[in-house]
């Protein structure tokens, strides 16, 4: 089974993102608490797709199921939070895709044959995921008898192993139906000879001008007057601009739990009792990795490399001595001079990276190879070394000083003999190590450090949380909590929160805070799960109300009410400054034109017509449209931009003499080609109605 084994180092290559954990329990037996009711289809329903209901378990038992893949990818048994958010995101998108494109694929005739499908695992045209799965270390390219041999294991395989292989050959699958999808709408998009010269006209065009500007702010606010008719002319108007999420703003109030004076003190008084058994210990290592806080560094250190203070003990003591207790950022620790050595303070070394299912074999039997003298170390890391960097000089990494490299690669070359040969296994792979040269040899010293970081007491845990709980009682309505905030000048805090937001900044893990937000209704005080007003996250209590409820769609005047009078006096400033232009402007000459308006002409040298900023004015892209549009000494009609009204005269027009037409369209199709499937699926996706109601459950 060696191959699955390399499937599950490679897989990486198929899995686009990584995942975390999720609470699924908690999920269900909160589902099951609000009664049977909740069991229900409608009750249970995660999301809805052009009528299609889409299940909660069977959402969940997708995400299961590539966390199982995820698993096998990666070795671990754990995955956090975040991944999980990731994970359930993909999934969610893979099922949005698969629903709204498997009735296009049926339209359109698109189907993959079992004979494609073999054609892709072992024929003639392998799938690139295929080929990156069965890769031969020894030659670095694909080998289809690896295809083969795997296959024919496939029928002593474990379920969990055929599950994979099945999730493989879906990936590919999908895989080929996206690529003639793309290939389909990319041959059906053509761009013409007209508009590859325009094109080549609008690169190669550039003008030098000359532009006046009056900006907005040039005009007092205190002049220009707007009614409540106004607003609601330029609001009717300007609709779109004021669309917004459904939202939900909060205002809270927290208990932080922080290390007292008491705690510090219980800290040092346990530092200083472990300070006898600690000097009795001989085993540093296995003592430090069961009672520090920090774990053992098994690393060796030079004088300057310390802190001045424990530099100058451990430079100065002797195994055993210990120095301490002291005081460190938040923690008190105890040094221990676990050893002394004279070392290199630089090594050079050659290395052969393995990193296939059987890597501690192969290197094995390299090592015999050399030992034996039936090859030379140099040539068997150019063939073998999959360190690409280091395999073209013999497996050579040059010098190198401490905690520059992974710990047990290090640690060989460093404590290793000059000539001899070492397996040592990192991150990266297992490594055959051979060390070839050692620098000057120094002293340093390999300390044990126990240390204990200063942190609350369940005393003070306590104290905390009564004062969260004595506020929480007195003030159950949004009124009582605003007027408890003035009265016993508490920090608050507001925060706009969106229904599938999953971070706060300064809270850990709050998604409970804001499902509770979306529960609330208008100046209620928040409940978590369990029913209660106070929210734990991490060391802070909290306690928060909803202070207002933004539902999707425009939003009414009265929430956008400034900025709209903002835009309304901008648009009453721009016709005051085009009026006052077009009265000045009564011949050709900008200078004069400049002089009567009190202001100066600008210079714009090189303005092409593909930009959108010009030197001198900002991002202008209204002065850059109607530019383009004028003839040599043309003067413009006044431009209404984004910071001022404007007015341009063409000073030179050039052009690049440039005609390569067929070069153009050519680069036109590929780049059109290329975005063909996105803006295809984009256009279908916004054609389908999707519901997305992940956020009640998670």
């Amino acid at each position: 089974m060696a191959t699955l084994q390399r499937i599950r180092n490679r897989a990486g290559l198929l899995v686009a993102i990584i995942i975390g954990l999720a609470l699924v329990a908690f999920i269900l037996g909160d589902m099951l608490r609000t009664g049977s009711s909740y069991l229900r289809p409608s009750q249970m329903e995660i999301g809805n797709i052009d009528g299609e209901s889409i299940q909660y378990p069977d959402f969940q038992s997708s995400v299961d199921e590539t966390a199982e893949i995820y698993k096998m990818n990666s070795g671990v048994t754990q995955i956090d939070n975040n991944t999980w958010i990731q994970l359930r995101e993909q999934v969610w998108q893979e099922i949005v895709q698969e629903s709204i494109m498997a009735d296009v694929y049926d339209e359109l005739g698109l189907a993959i044959t079992s004979d494609e499908l073999f054609d892709m695992v072992q024929g003639n045209n392998v799938h690139p995921y295929i080929q990156q799965l069965f890769t031969n270390p020894n030659t670095g390219g694909f080998d289809k008898s690896m295809v083969i041999q795997f296959l024919k294991s496939l029928d002593f395989a474990t379920a969990q192993q055929k599950a994979y292989w099945l999730y493989v050959e879906e990936q590919i699958t999908d895989d080929q139906f996206l690529t003639k999808y793309e290939n389909l709408v990319g041959k059906g998009l053509y761009v013409t000879t007209n508009e590859a010269e325009f094109n080549i006209d609008t690169k190669a065009k550039r003008a030098n001008i000359q532009f006046i500007g009056l900006n907005y702010s040039s005009v007092a606010d205190s002049t220009v007057s707007v009614n409540e008719s106004d607003l609601r002319e330029y609001y009717n108007a300007h609709e779109d601009e004021y669309k917004q999420d459904d939202t939900r703003t909060i205002e809270y109030v927290t208990f932080p739990v922080v290390a007292t004076e008491s705690d510090e003190a219980e800290t040092l008084e346990w530092v200083e009792e472990e300070k006898e058994e600690f000097s009795t210990i001989e085993d540093n290592e296995q003592y430090i990795n069961v009672n520090s806080d920090v774990d053992f560094d098994g690393s060796y250190y030079k004088q300057d490399e310390l802190p001045e203070n424990i530099g100058e003990f451990a430079f100065s003591g002797s195994v055993g001595d210990i120095y301490g207790p002291y005081k460190e950022g938040n923690a008190y620790s105890l040094v221990k001079i676990d050893d002394i050595q004279n070392l290199p303070d630089s090594v050079r070394a050659s290395h052969i990276l393995l990193t296939s299912a059987d890597a501690m074999t192969i290197a094995d039997s390299l090592k015999t190879l050399v030992e034996n003298g039936q090859a030379s170390f140099a040539s068997l890391a150019q063939e073998n070394s999959e360190d690409t960097g280091s395999a073209s000089n013999g497996g050579d990494v040059g010098w190198f000083r401490r905690n520059q490299m992974v710990q047990p690669f290090e640690e060989a070359c460093f404590n290793g003999e000059v000539g001899k040969l070492y397996i040592a296994t990192s991150q990266y792979g297992v490594h055959l190590i051979q060390p070839t040269q050692r620098g000057r040899e120094v002293k340093q010293v390999r300390l044990a450090t126990l240390t204990r970081n200063i942190e609350p007491s369940t005393q003070t845990f306590q104290n905390v949380y009564a004062q969260a709980s004595k506020f929480a009682s007195e003030n159950t309505t949004g009124e009582d909590f605003e007027n408890a905030v003035i009265e016993e000048n508490l920090s608050k805090r507001t925060v706009n929160l969106t229904e599938d937001q999953y971070a706060i900044t300064g809270l850990e893990q709050p998604r409970s805070l804001v499902r509770a937000a979306f529960d609330a209704d208008l100046n209620d005080v928040l409940v978590n799960n369990e029913g209660s007003t106070i929210f734990e996250f991490g060391d802070i209590f909290l306690i928060a109300t909803l202070t207002d409820i933004n539902e999707e769609g425009i939003a009414p005047l009265e929430n956008v009410k400034v900025s709209v009078e903002l835009a309304a006096k901008k648009e009453k400033k721009a016709e005051m400054l085009i009026s006052k232009i077009k009265q000045a402007a009564t011949s050709d000459d900008m200078d004069a034109i400049a002089s009567a308006l009190n202001t100066e002409v600008k210079v714009a040298n090189n303005v092409y017509f593909t930009q959108n900023s010009v030197t001198g004015a900002g991002v202008e892209p209204a002065l850059i449209g109607t530019v383009s549009e004028l003839n040599q000494d043309e003067i413009s009609e006044p431009i209404k931009g984004n910071n001022a009204v404007y007015l341009a005269k063409v000073i030179t027009l050039n052009e690049d003499d440039s005609s390569d037409v067929l070069s153009e369209k050519q680069s036109l199709n590929a780049t059109i080609s290329s975005r063909a499937y996105s803006y295809a699926y984009q256009a279908q996706k916004n054609a389908s109605e999707v519901e997305d109601k992940r956020s009640k459950f998670y």
